[in-house]
């Protein structure tokens, strides 16, 4: 019997190299289409995207570049500016050897970053460090809470995960995944009180308002984990980057099993669209999009 949680990508865009890391933006761009943006082994295109379900007058996909920037080196990280628009691109480029990197969303003059040295540092946007934080183990993911720019998220590898006041330069909350290594963590945008993370051979969920360890658990293969921009109760996992073959998981908390299953050859960075229930895939040589019914 089929199992019909099974699905094949249900949009995709040919590119021209291997994409390692896809970002769509978070921010409304002022326009009806979204911004995204992916990495390859020497540059970055950012174009817009727009689907049939946003337009009648779309078949599909359609998928415009603006830019490309040619950097030389792999790319492995992208973050967004809330300055970035669809006839502005702030030229503001940060080159640093980090595993995760994010904008303050509210006024974007700032830049937080986490990186193998143990470090959680927050730059201005002349690459110039503004404050550091020192971890005890390397730092996987690094996330600004939506609406108030003096709160950050910090998970480390050893699978704690600290959220800092970056006023007081404390950490004034802590929650504990009682297990390792924590690969990938996200906190929910649409409703902060809710925090995922792949950890060891499992997803876990947090409600921070009712303990410091996890409520919800289940078994996965180790890899990235991501909120869904358009519905608090869905998110994805999937494959540690770099795989032959990698797979897609989307799950609902009301669901005990994934409500979607894909995979993408070699796949790399997943990230949800800002208003659809729809989340892309990078792959060789190509984007993978899967909508998802709500």
């Amino acid at each position: 019997m089929q199992d019909d949680t099974q699905r094949t990508a249900t949009y995709t865009v040919p590119c021209d190299d291997y994409v390692h890391v896809v970002e769509f933006s978070p921010f409304d761009c002022g326009s009806a289409a979204s911004l995204l943006a992916y990495g390859g082994n020497l540059y970055v295109v950012v174009g817009t995207c727009r689907f049939q379900e946003e337009d009648v007058d779309v078949e599909g996909v359609e998928f415009n570049t603006l830019w490309i920037f040619h950097h030389g080196v792999r790319v492995d990280c992208l973050a967004w500016s809330p300055e970035s628009r669809l006839d502005h691109l702030p030229q503001n480029t940060v080159c640093v050897y980090v595993n995760q990197l994010v904008f303050e969303p509210t006024e974007g003059k700032q830049i937080a970053s986490v990186s193998d040295d143990h470090t959680c540092r927050i730059w201005d946007l002349d690459g110039n460090e503004a404050a550091v934080f020192r971890l005890r183990s390397p730092g996987t993911s690094v996330c600004w809470h939506p609406e108030e720019m003096y709160k950050l998220m910090v998970a480390e590898k050893r699978g704690i995960i600290r959220f800092y006041d970056l006023v007081t330069q404390q950490a004034v909350l802590s929650l504990d995944s009682g297990q390792v290594p924590l690969m990938s963590a996200d906190w929910c945008l649409t409703n902060t009180i809710k925090v995922g993370a792949v950890v060891g051979t499992n997803w876990v969920i947090w409600d921070i308002t009712r303990s410091s360890y996890p409520q919800e658990k289940r078994p996965v293969h180790a890899g990235i984990f991501r909120w869904s921009r358009a519905n608090e109760n869905l998110f994805s996992t999937t494959d540690f980057p770099g795989k032959i073959s990698s797979q897609l998981l989307v799950h609902h908390l009301g669901h005990p099993q994934p409500v979607m299953i894909g995979s993408s050859t070699v796949g790399g960075g997943l990230s949800w669209h800002r208003t659809l229930p729809l989340c892309v895939m990078g792959g060789d040589r190509k984007l993978a999009f899967w909508m998802t019914e709500m």
